[in-house]
């Protein structure tokens, strides 16, 4: 894989055993091209991922565009709206919910603050009654995480998340939400009068932890699109003066 990807890389750099990238991989030979392509022969024209922007996710969102359907990719539909993972699945096979093939499903509170720790749950089941009609994907929408073998046109890291009063908090039932995967876009079409009243009327929930470990996780990790670290690991790390100063300073 190295070899392939030389063109691409500094070969001239040094590595662990003193030798350089081009040398360790110099007489490494592909026997099967199906498993680790040349670069002339691409699985796809474009990247697996994508970012996307809009007034949904200001800050960004990802979509594995390499595992969803292409007559996904540019779609608009009606949100249907998860309060947060108990609510998924408590709701997601009820019959009285109005999911179809088109719907967009939106969930919320599964991001670094909200779930907490942003777990792998963005891709969200399809509902039973239509996987049972042959619908196997739709488009999914959260702030969460999803494993790298999972598949679907599913939007992830969206950010800022829903927990802290994102946009993604603001979505309701019937919503419509436009995915421009081409354009990189993700727009939900509410007027923005309309989601100041609701910013003006949403509130946050009651944090997780008040104290220990979970309240300084809650404090101070960073949004999707900022790594999800802690905010006081941002940055160089300090320089003792003992370590810079010479002899005649210490």
């Amino acid at each position: 894989m190295l070899k392939q990807l030389l063109p691409l890389l500094h070969g001239g750099a040094l590595t662990v055993n003193g030798h350089t990238i081009a040398d360790n991989v110099k007489d490494a030979k592909c026997h099967n091209e199906d498993v680790i392509r040349p670069l002339a022969m691409p699985l796809a024209h474009e990247g697996g991922t994508v970012i996307l922007f809009g007034n949904l996710c200001p800050d960004g969102a990802v979509l594995k565009q390499s595992a969803a359907s292409p007559h996904l990719l540019t779609h608009r539909g009606r949100a249907v709206v998860f309060e947060d993972h108990a609510d998924l699945h408590k709701r997601i096979d009820d019959e009285s919910v109005a999911i179809d093939e088109n719907s967009v499903l939106v969930l919320k509170q599964v991001g670094p603050r909200g779930a907490p720790g942003m777990p792998e749950w963005g891709a969200a089941p399809i509902p039973a009654r239509l996987l049972k009609r042959g619908v196997k994907d739709m488009v999914r929408i959260s702030d969460a995480r999803m494993s790298g073998t999972s598949y679907g046109t599913v939007v992830l890291h969206v950010a800022p998340e829903s927990a802290i009063g994102g946009p993604l908090a603001l979505v309701r039932d019937g919503d419509e939400i436009e995915l421009d995967v081409p354009r990189r876009s993700l727009t939900l079409k509410v007027g923005d009068d309309e989601l100041a009243r609701r910013r003006a009327a949403w509130k946050p929930r009651p944090p997780h932890f008040t104290r220990g470990y979970g309240r300084l996780f809650l404090d101070h990790v960073l949004q999707a699109n900022e790594g999800c670290d802690f905010d006081y690991l941002k940055g160089r790390t300090p320089v003792r003066f003992e370590d810079t100063a010479g002899p005649s300073h210490r």
